[in-house]
């Protein structure tokens, strides 16, 4: 196998920001390292058909969710058949990294692209996979291609993004407090008589799971992810009567739902008892694919997609995709 890595570096994620332009040198100076650091979807599509064309070991993304997902999503428009991917390796660097506690590399730096090119050279890298199959979320009448990546929702989750967004938040906290601070904000306003009716409303949108009709209208909050662990044990989804879960898990809350800040309190901790599952509010599973209907926004690793002209989203579980881990 070549030793060959492609590094693909966002120049403008949180930790890279820092690290000054002594650190990109570093990296070009490494042998046997294809640098790039595109700043724009154009730039990006036109770094994965070059590597289309060279004989590579590994494509190491160096950012966030958002920098994997694009270029996932940049893989997914070339044509490049998915049983063909080179393996990938994500450094954390980004504002969320969910992807990277779940697939991530776990080193940084330099010496992480040394010890992986060790690795790769000495067949280990190979033993270390974890294979995740990325969301594809399509939409009718849209231009763009496809637009793959690993935790999306509406709802109450579209605007604990928006609270997560503000300069606040983005400038005052580093991400693990950044998440803190958000979760908090929104329980704030869950709390204040003012805004607990908007957000208890939820969102309008007529869901079908495999081709199953929702039986709910109006939802507190959607998420579905197709990651398998989420950091510091918070885990909301489970699965019911036995169900495989092969494909994106998925969480679907009710609007007005009973018991919230006590089933909060719950799924935060990575629990799902009894009386939750029971309960016809809390629904969650696992599925192929997830149909919508709605004039509401999704949110897709942070990037707001807007609906197709016919009011609808396709989310569909991917292809199989191998991450490196260390």
């Amino acid at each position: 196998m070549p030793d060959h890595l492609a590094v693909i570096y966002n120049p403008f994620s949180r930790k890279n920001l820092k690290n000054g332009p002594d650190y990109p040198q570093s990296i070009q100076a490494l042998p046997d390292v294809l640098f790039y650091a595109p700043g724009t979807h154009a730039a990006l599509q036109a770094v994965v058909d070059d590597l289309r064309t060279r004989p590579l070991s590994c494509i190491v993304v160096d950012g966030g969710d958002g920098t994997v997902g694009k270029v996932l999503s940049a893989l997914h428009a070339s044509g490049w058949p998915p049983q063909a991917w080179p393996p990938v390796a994500v450094i954390p660097s980004g504002n969320t990294n969910l992807i990277a506690a779940d697939v991530g590399y776990g080193r940084r730096g330099v010496e992480a692209l040394r010890f992986l090119q060790a690795e790769l050279r000495s067949g280990q890298a190979m033993l270390k996979v974890k294979q995740r199959r990325p969301l594809v979320v399509r939409r009718t009448g849209h231009d763009s291609a496809p637009v793959l990546g690993f935790f999306g929702g509406m709802g109450a989750f579209g605007r604990g993004i928006g609270i997560a967004h503000q300069p606040a938040v983005l400038k005052r906290y580093a991400h693990d407090m950044a998440v803190v601070a958000t979760l908090f904000m929104t329980v704030m306003q869950l709390m204040l008589p003012s805004q607990r009716d908007g957000w208890l409303a939820g969102a309008s949108a007529r869901l079908d799971y495999d081709g199953r009709p929702s039986a709910v209208h109006e939802h507190f909050m959607l998420l579905c992810t197709a990651l398998n662990t989420l950091p510091y044990g918070v885990w909301p989804f489970w699965r019911a009567g036995g169900a495989t879960g092969s494909g994106m898990h998925y969480l679907d809350v009710a609007a007005y739902p009973p018991s919230l800040l006590r089933a909060v309190w719950t799924l935060l901790r990575g629990k799902a008892p009894e009386w939750l599952r029971r309960t016809p509010a809390y629904q969650s599973g696992s599925v192929q694919v997830l149909g919508m209907r709605t004039t509401e926004s999704f949110v897709l690793d942070g990037e707001i997609l807007e609906p197709g002209e016919s009011g609808d989203f396709t989310i569909l579980s991917g292809p199989v995709v191998s991450f490196l881990y260390a």
